[in-house]
């Protein structure tokens, strides 16, 4: 018992960490979009030069990517990467608390769990929504930008199996209880039958 508890603690310890970069890698994601938006808006297409060619000259020259297309691509990744630190940062906080417990079979940590599925269910949904939008906005500012491909994107799987896992948690956490509720009781009888 004591060993499968070891391993899932391990894994919780693994599972902060890559929460935790995931966290720091959307921020920066989300950061650099935010700033790839201000520049294309500022017309500063030159802003980073690597050995004299521009980085808006090299994905013009190699894609054939208009100015529109560019707008969408920085818009949708800051999209993504905002629903990216969403899920991350809930993420975090599940793995922090279960690690504090030390166990997953708490009532509070299956709740955590069961908020993090339904947000890994439909955080994605609204990143394909939110993107939409834009990308229709988009292309009614800039006509012809080409189709928005975010089918990938959405994969209610991850958000479906911690809902299950969580339930499963739930159970575990019941049972737990009721097994040191009998101990209680059992240590108060125990308790009563010495004093007689």
């Amino acid at each position: 018992m004591d060993k499968t508890l070891n391993i899932l603690q391990t894994l919780a310890k693994i599972g902060k960490v890559i929460s935790k970069i995931g966290f720091v890698c959307s921020i920066i994601g989300a950061i650099g979009c935010a700033a790839g938006i201000a520049s294309l808006a500022a017309g500063a297409t030159n802003v980073l030069k690597i050995g004299g060619v521009t980085i808006h000259g090299l994905i013009e020259q190699s894609d054939e990517m208009s100015i529109g297309s560019m707008y969408l691509e920085v818009i949708v990744g800051l999209i993504c990467c905002i629903g990216a630190i969403l899920l991350t940062r809930r993420a975090v906080r599940y793995f922090t608390n279960e690690l504090e417990a030390g166990t997953p079979f708490t009532l509070d940590g299956a709740r955590e769990m069961l908020h993090l599925g339904i947000w890994a269910v439909c955080v994605p949904v609204g990143v394909v929504i939110a993107s939409s939008i834009a990308h229709e906005i988009i292309d009614y500012i800039f006509p012809q930008i080409g189709e928005l491909s975010l089918s990938s994107y959405i994969s209610p799987s991850i958000g479906i199996a911690l809902i299950i896992i969580s339930v499963i948690c739930r159970y575990g956490a019941e049972v737990r209880g009721e097994r040191e509720d009998e101990a209680l009781t059992n240590a108060g009888n125990e308790l009563a039958l010495g004093e007689e």
